[in-house]
C-alpha cells in the first residue's frame, strides 16, 4: 500500500508539474521583446491568426497557441484591427488584446471652412484607410479631429463626419435667437460658410454674421468675394486677384449679381459660425473691411466704410502690396 501511495504521490506531482508547465506557456512565457503593431485582418480566424503571430514571431507555437486557447482562453470572438502588443505580453494577454482590447485609432483634422473638395483629397491620401468616395455635398461634413483604424474604410469615416454635421445641427438649430435670419438649419449652414470664409479670427463671428444678417433683413446684396471664387474652384485657392469678369458673372453663387443666400453652402463651416448665424451679433454695421491685422473694421454707413477703405489701401501701399 505504502508502494502504491508513494507511486500515486508521484504521478500526482508529475501531472502539476506538467500543468503548470501547460499553464506557464499561457500566462508566464512572451516572446514579444518590444512594443509592436499586428494587425487581425477583417475575417480572419484564430488558426490564421496564430500562424500570423508564430510566422512574426509572437509566439513559439501557432499549435500551442491554439490548444492552450482552447483550454484557458475565452471563447470571445476576436476583432479585426490593429493592436499595440506590449513588451512580455504572454499569449493570454495577446488573445485578450484581440478579444477586448481596442485597436490602435488614428486621426485625422478637418480644419473649419475647409471644401469637400480638399476634404476628399485628405481622405484619399490616407494610406491607412480603403475603399473610394465621392467629394461629398458641400457643407455635409462638420470641420473636427475624427479616429480611424488602419484598413477602415473610407466611407465609414466619412459618414461620421457627415452624421456629426447632422448632429451638430440638431443641437443648434432649436438654440437659435430671435434676430437670426435663417429660416431652416440648410440657410444656416449656407450663411455660416460664407462667415467661415470671411474671417479668420475666431471673436468676428458672430459680428460678420451679424452684418450679413443685416445686409439680408435689410434688402442689401451680401458681396462676399468667396461667393465669386467658389463657382470657378469648388474651394480651391484661386491664386490670384478676382477679375471683373468675375464679379460681373451671373450664376447661383456670385452674391455680388444677386439677392439673398447662394444656391448652397461654399464650404464645411464649423460649430462655432454655424452658432454666430444662430445668434448673430447686434450691430448696425452692414460694411466692412480688412484693418490690416487680420480683422476687420466694420460700419453702419457707407460715408464711414469709404474712410476704412482709404485707410486699408494706404497701408497697402505702404506695404508695397499695391
Amino acid at each position: 500500500m505504502k508502494k502504491l501511495g508513494g507511486l500515486v504521490a508521484a504521478a500526482i506531482l508529475v501531472f502539476a508539474a506538467v500543468l503548470g508547465w501547460f499553464a506557464w506557456g499561457w500566462w508566464g512565457t512572451s516572446s514579444v521583446e518590444e512594443e509592436v503593431a499586428f494587425t487581425v485582418p477583417s475575417g480572419a480566424s484564430l488558426t490564421s491568426v496564430a500562424q500570423l503571430l508564430e510566422e512574426q514571431g509572437h509566439i513559439a507555437s501557432a499549435d500551442a497557441f491554439l490548444l492552450r486557447a482552447k483550454v484557458f482562453g475565452s471563447g470571445d470572438p476576436i476583432k479585426a484591427g490593429e493592436f499595440a502588443l506590449a513588451p512580455g505580453a504572454s499569449p493570454a494577454t495577446i488573445l485578450d488584446t484581440f478579444q477586448h482590447g481596442d485597436a490602435i485609432a488614428y486621426r485625422v483634422t478637418i480644419p473649419e471652412g475647409t471644401p469637400s473638395v480638399i476634404i476628399h483629397d485628405m481622405l484619399m491620401a490616407e494610406d491607412l484607410l480603403v475603399g473610394e468616395i465621392p467629394v461629398p455635398d458641400e457643407g455635409s461634413v462638420l470641420p473636427d479631429t475624427y479616429q480611424f483604424e488602419r484598413g477602415e474604410e473610407r466611407i465609414a469615416v466619412l459618414a461620421r463626419m457627415q452624421r456629426a454635421m447632422d448632429e451638430a445641427l440638431a443641437e443648434l438649430w432649436p438654440q437659435r435667437g430671435p434676430n437670426t435670419v435663417v429660416n431652416s438649419p440648410e440657410e444656416a449652414v449656407i450663411l455660416a460658410s460664407i462667415v467661415e470664409k470671411e474671417t479668420g479670427v475666431p471673436e468676428e463671428r458672430e459680428m460678420v454674421a451679424g452684418l450679413y444678417s443685416n445686409r439680408i433683413r435689410q434688402g442689401i446684396w451680401l458681396q462676399a468675394d468667396p461667393t465669386i471664387i467658389y463657382p470657378i474652384t469648388r474651394g480651391r485657392p484661386l491664386g490670384r486677384r478676382i477679375r471683373q469678369s468675375e464679379i460681373d458673372d451671373i450664376n447661383d453663387y456670385n452674391t455680388y449679381q444677386m439677392p439673398g443666400l447662394p444656391a448652397g453652402p461654399i464650404t464645411n463651416p464649423g460649430r462655432e459660425s454655424i452658432a454666430a448665424v444662430l445668434n448673430p451679433a447686434e450691430t448696425d454695421a452692414v460694411y466692412m473691411v480688412a484693418d490690416g491685422s487680420g480683422g476687420h473694421e466694420f460700419n453702419s454707413t457707407y460715408e464711414a466704410h469709404q474712410e476704412a477703405v482709404d485707410r486699408w489701401f494706404a497701408l497697402r501701399r505702404e506695404r508695397g502690396e499695391m
